[in-house]
């Protein structure tokens, strides 16, 4: 008897930020509205809540109370599916709000993070906006002409936005970030991340700021001068490729071998299968209803984070409220995207813009 017979939900990790916000509203919504085990701390800027954080606890079935981390130790593929050999849970995802910049950063390839920060990942990411004000930007790549000699005597002095591309994101626009890009986020964002479970982060331009602990926050710039890749392109706004279903629709929006993305709106009952070879999440974007397989049901509702592993079989949706997903997952890039893409007919010159390597 598998331990994993159906659907279960993990806690929201929020994590405070100087570049935070008090309200995220509507996907959090205030904590006196929400049930106890799900608060953000009251009063902090929160900037980040975290999905898939190894201290995510299990809110019911078989591992209720561990945290994502022991359960994943202790579980394996079992947890996470024939396909992903490692003890940690593959994939980590986060909503960022943004009030302010980010710092100026870059992040390993895997080879390099073995050598110099062992134990741990390289970064490979990407950024799906869900909410973009209008004085919304981010930093991506550096601008034509600017030479690498150029960035440390400008993280020296707190100006290298000025040597990196500037673009003012939209509404459910999707960017892919190689390791080794140059990157920031800017004020006025709401974004969903997904990377490989890794935080190795360099920073390298802070703007002088103090963080929360009244101190100038550590820069990473030799390791970061020695990961930047001046060549690396902008690979930003890519294409939509939205098919219809029968349950309402689904967006593909992309995928490499670290992690995939879909979007799915369900509008009426829609059932779907799990995967012997890997586990999915499910983050409730908008909507509520309820998760079904032969073991009972569940409710969900917006904000809240599901895990599908690999032994639930058959589940159904039934939305009470027309509902958005972000489904995440470590894809067979040729049999989940490559193959189905093009039973539908879309373009294969499309699709190599949403597939990647």
């Amino acid at each position: 008897m598998p331990t994993f017979s159906g659907p279960v939900q993990l806690s929201n990790i929020y994590k405070p930020k100087i570049w935070g916000r008090r309200d995220l509203a509507p996907l959090f919504v205030p904590a006196e509205t929400r049930p106890k085990k799900v608060q953000k701390p009251p009063g902090e800027l929160i900037g980040e809540v975290w999905v898939t954080d190894d201290t995510s606890r299990f809110l019911n079935g078989p591992a209720a109370g561990m945290t994502l981390g022991e359960a994943s130790e202790k579980f394996g593929r079992e947890l996470h599916g024939s396909s992903w050999p490692g003890r940690r849970f593959p994939i980590l995802a986060k909503y960022i709000f943004t009030s302010d910049w980010l710092s100026v950063q870059v992040h390993p390839d895997d080879a390099y993070a073995a050598v110099h920060d062992p134990g741990n990942l390289g970064k490979c990411e990407m950024w799906y906006f869900l909410k973009t004000d209008a004085d919304a930007a981010i930093l991506l790549g550096l601008r034509p002409g600017v030479e690498k000699q150029q960035l440390p005597p400008a993280f020296r002095s707190g100006t290298s936005r000025e040597l990196l591309q500037s673009f003012h994101p939209k509404p459910e626009e999707a960017a892919f970030l190689q390791p080794g890009i140059i990157h920031a986020l800017g004020p006025g964002l709401v974004l969903f991340e997904v990377e490989e479970n890794s935080d190795v982060t360099y920073r390298l331009d802070d703007f002088g700021r103090m963080g929360l602990d009244g101190k100038p926050r550590p820069l990473h710039v030799d390791k970061g001068m020695e990961v930047i890749r001046p060549e690396l392109p902008a690979l930003r706004d890519l294409p939509r490729v939205d098919l219809q279903e029968k349950y309402g629709a689904r967006r593909m929006v992309l995928a490499c071998r670290y992690f995939a993305l879909e979007e799915l709106t369900v509008r009426q009952k829609a059932n779907f299968q799990s995967s012997p070879e890997r586990v999915d999440v499910l983050s409730i974007l908008e909507g509520e209803g309820r998760i079904e397989n032969e073991s009972g049901w569940l409710a969900y509702r917006q904000g809240e984070t599901w895990l599908i592993p690999p032994s639930a079989g058959l589940y159904r949706l039934a939305p009470r409220l027309d509902t958005r997903i972000l489904k995440f997952y470590v894809p067979d890039i040729e049999r989940d995207f490559r193959e189905p893409l093009k039973r539908r007919g879309i373009d294969a010159a499309i699709v190599r813009q949403i597939v990647f390597e």
